[in-house]
């Protein structure tokens, strides 16, 4: 009877073995027929999508009175122009072949330089071209060569009387045996009839003599028969030909800015900053995780005095024009929970610093988030230092304290 079972039990193992043996064939051709699949569809995909051929640009010259440099038209390349003595360079002075088959940049031109094309005059001058020189049309309040004294230090070399641009002959016509004398645009008839001129309307007075709406955002400055506006330093003509525009040194790379500090327009001009951390006190330390931002180091579990600074510093700056119309929102704090940590259910915030207090409020604007409204307008030049803060709690226990310090530079002009 033994020997009975243990034959019965081989022939089960024998028939295991054979069913595992089919299916291991089974399988492996599966797989055989898988990978065959997968190869036609890569050799279809393969064919249907050749590879596509170099992408080029078209040909470029050398602009006129300038040169080329770089032969090489294919996608990444680079070509350069220079231009020759006495020219000057407008457009781009490299230019790449992208991807699209087009070249980056704009066209360049050699243009002569003239005088003026320096911009010699400063503060708002308007350059005039001579013969062999030029000469500068101060705005009010400056004088000089090139307009760079203010006018109680250094009288102007000339005056428009005396000046010959600012009156010129009339343009006169016999007509029916009497003679007609007439001006151009911008000049008015002065003198006898036998000895008639032409003088130079200054438009700058007449319109603000007669309390006319501005003719200039700033500084009108007055032309042979027309006028030019002038913005102050720092600031740019728009294309109104009245407005002024700030001019953004920090992006434009032409600030002065030493080393580890950072370039913050300001209107008319920039600042140059490096926030530091507050020195170490008690068991409060604080490390700089960002230009412009401290993190508080992990608290001893014993230390309340260190658990109620604030946990996060940051710094921003904020440029503003004068007089300023309000009430206007400047800044704004909110809170974000961490992945997988409750948030806070209640925040307050405040002004908690600060050397200009009394033209700021803090208030809530939603439950999460608070701004900072200036109430009462800033006359500019000056710099006001505020300072406000955030306080998270949870079922009514405090949680943590975020401290923003808020550098106001206002402008010292309206624009």
């Amino acid at each position: 009877q033994s020997c009975l079972g243990r034959q019965q039990l081989l022939a089960a193992v024998r028939q295991m073995q054979q069913l595992l043996k089919g299916q291991e064939t089974r399988f492996a051709e599966g797989l055989r027929l898988m990978k065959s699949r997968l190869s036609a569809l890569h050799a279809a995909l393969t064919k249907a999508a050749p590879e596509p051929p170099a992408v080029s640009c078209p040909a470029l010259q050398a602009p006129a009175g300038g040169r080329k440099f770089g032969t090489k038209y294919l996608v990444e390349h680079e070509v350069h122009f220079a231009c020759n003595p006495g020219f000057e360079l407008l457009g781009s002075s490299t230019r790449t072949c992208q991807a699209n088959g087009s070249w980056s940049g704009q066209e360049p031109r050699c243009t002569e330089i003239s005088a003026c094309s320096s911009s010699p005059c400063q503060n708002g001058g308007t350059c005039v071209e001579g013969l062999s020189q030029h000469r500068c049309l101060c705005p009010p309040a400056w004088s000089g060569a090139a307009c760079q004294h203010r006018t109680q230090t250094a009288p102007p070399p000339w005056s428009v009387t005396a000046d010959p641009a600012f009156s010129r002959k009339p343009r006169c016509a016999q007509v029916e045996r009497t003679q007609q004398c007439r001006c151009e645009p911008g000049f008015h008839m002065s003198g006898t009839a036998a000895a008639s001129l032409c003088q130079d309307v200054d438009e700058c007075e007449v319109y603000q003599a007669e309390g006319a709406p501005r003719l200039c955002a700033h500084a009108c400055v007055n032309l042979p028969g027309s006028y030019r506006c002038a913005c102050p330093g720092g600031y740019s003509l728009l294309g109104d030909g009245k407005s002024c525009e700030d001019i953004d040194e920090c992006a434009l790379s032409q600030d002065n800015c030493p080393r580890g500090t950072t370039c913050i327009n300001t209107g008319g001009g920039f600042q140059c900053v490096s926030p530091e951390c507050p020195q170490p006190g008690g068991n409060v330390t604080y490390v700089k995780t960002s230009p412009f931002q401290c993190e508080r180091n992990p608290c001893p579990m014993d230390s309340r005095s260190c658990h109620q600074a604030p946990k996060t510093i940051s710094f921003h700056y904020l440029p503003l024009p004068s007089n300023l119309l309000t009430p206007t929102p400047l800044f704004r704090m909110a809170t974000a929970a961490a992945p997988g940590r409750p948030g806070p259910d209640s925040l307050r915030f405040g002004i908690v610093g600060g050397n200009n207090r009394g033209h700021f409020v803090m208030q809530r604007s939603d439950r999460q988030t608070g701004e900072l409204i200036l109430v009462q307008s800033l006359k500019g030049p000056q710099t006001i230092q505020v300072d406000v803060d955030m306080s998270e709690y949870l079922d009514r226990t405090f949680q943590a304290k975020h401290l923003s310090k808020i550098t106001v530079f206002v402008s010292a002009y309206e624009f």
